[in-house]
């Protein structure tokens, strides 16, 4: 057996990122359950593995005191009274191999994900495009894992069960006595979000279906859009800005469905065990972002015979002229006729 008994994770990074290796973490935990993990992470992030049995957390602060170069070391020095066996780098940038490296020289087994740049490159370059999935990042997750020592089965995933909502939710939501689907319009990149005037007819139909609609988002100026989406709907809530995320995760745990573009929302509904349909505009799920354990037909892609070029991105941080309508060729009616069907 593996003398290996206290594994440190690190991955910080944006939402989507961090959520995708709840799953990962939370089949770990129930095959190995004698091994210990500490998860460094923003202080943000802390609620996403609250509850998974051996998993502590430990925030990083990438402001002050774990800032800079120095700050790193200092972060190793916090660590290393945890009596970490192996580090486990999820991250594999900069700051997070400097801290592997640390732990390598004093001894320590350490494995980092290969995020598969090469195929991803392949996926998206216009020129000799190779249009077929890359390994996703919760496979490239587990081979991590497996470098240790830890091979790591997904294939049977157990989800937490709902949450019961507090009365401050419930103030909020109502009881439920309908089909609750929540819809998060946005991303971090402009070529991920589906038009606004599409998504408001994609409210529209669903609100006349009598299910309730919960609207999430973040920030005064996504809070403001939000409400105009919202129009005069009593069916339809905006839920951004009023409570905090441990909450929106029980909400979201007890929706029937998730509408989001390929951003956080979608693997923090998904790492729930809630389905989630995504939109998918300059990006692709080919790419290895699917959100973990949901079909390929749940992603809604742009039209590639109309825009052969897709994807062009992977993260939706690139301009291609000519494609910047790429998420109009996805019609409401398509939207609201898949998630109809799925309720």
């Amino acid at each position: 057996m593996s003398n290996i008994k206290h594994i440190l994770v690190i991955r910080l990074s944006a939402m989507g990122d961090v959520a995708m290796t709840v799953p990962v973490l939370r089949a770990f935990s129930l095959q190995y359950p004698e091994v210990k993990v500490t998860v460094v992470s923003r202080p943000f992030f802390k609620p996403f593995f609250d509850g998974i049995p051996n998993i502590d957390f430990f925030p990083i602060d990438v402001k002050e005191r774990h800032k800079g170069f120095l700050g790193l070391i200092r972060l190793y020095k916090n660590l290393k009274p945890l009596s970490i066996d192996a580090v486990a780098d999820l991250h594999n940038v900069l700051r997070s191999k400097v801290v592997r490296n640390l732990f390598a020289i004093s001894g320590k087994r350490t494995a980092a994900t290969d995020k598969g740049r090469a195929d991803k490159k392949a996926l998206t370059r216009a020129e000799n495009k190779v249009f077929e999935p890359v390994k996703s990042m919760f496979e490239r997750h587990c081979e991590t894992f497996e470098k240790l020592g830890f091979p790591i089965n997904l294939s049977q995933p157990v989800f937490p069960s709902k949450a019961i909502l507090s009365e401050e939710i419930t103030n909020i939501t109502g009881n439920k006595t309908e089909k609750w689907i929540g819809i998060a319009p946005f991303a971090q990149y402009d070529s991920k979000v589906y038009p606004l005037d599409l998504m408001q007819n994609v409210i529209d139909g669903l609100a006349e279906s009598g299910s309730k609609i919960f609207l999430f988002g973040g920030g005064d100026k996504e809070i403001q859009l939000l409400n105009k989406l919202k129009s005069n709907y009593q069916n339809v809530i905006v839920i951004a800005g009023k409570i905090k995320l441990q909450e929106e995760m029980d909400l979201i745990s007890n929706l029937d469905l998730m509408l989001s573009m390929d951003s956080g929302n979608a693997h923090i509904a998904a790492m729930l065990g809630v389905k989630v349909i995504t939109l998918w505009g300059a990006t692709h799920p080919f790419a290895g972002f699917k959100p973990f354990n949901q079909p390929l037909e749940y992603c809604i892609t742009a039209d590639r015979e109309k825009y052969p070029l897709l994807p062009t991105s992977v993260y939706g941080n690139k301009k291609v002229e000519g494609y910047e309508d790429v998420m109009r060729s996805i019609s409401s009616e398509t939207v609201i006729n898949t998630i109809k069907k799925e309720l």
